[in-house]
């Protein structure tokens, strides 16, 4: 069974930073895209940051760029997003996501960790 599961989320202060994390099991994930993504309240689900699971390039929303950092840590199966410089507006639930390299879909999805930023 695979799954996806996020930590890291909480509270911080606008100018502050987190480390969400995502753990993968229950395959290999080689050949995959992995992407972040966050809905806020009563907004559509966003892309944030994806990367290859194979290491390569990473991409970012522009709303994100210069502040967060996508890695993989292949050998602990985990995905991280460095999260710095938070400002009230990035306050979302966060999902890391598989995306397929045979339907280019995301097809798996973890439950998501929730962000806060205060002002």
């Amino acid at each position: 069974q695979v799954q996806l599961v996020e930590s890291g989320g909480g509270l911080v202060q606008a100018g502050g930073s987190l480390r969400l994390s995502c753990a993968a099991s229950g395959r290999t994930f080689s050949g995959y895209a992995m992407g972040w993504f966050r809905q806020a309240p009563g907004k559509e689900r966003d892309f944030v940051a994806g990367i290859m699971w194979n290491g390569g390039t990473a991409s970012y929303a522009d709303s994100v760029k210069g502040r967060f950092t996508i890695s993989r840590d292949s050998a602990k199966n985990t995905m991280y997003l460095q999260m710095n410089s938070l400002k009230p507006e990035d306050a979302a639930v966060y999902y890391c996501a598989a995306r397929s390299p045979r339907t280019l879909r995301y097809e798996y999805w973890g439950q998501g960790t929730q962000v806060t930023v205060s002002s």
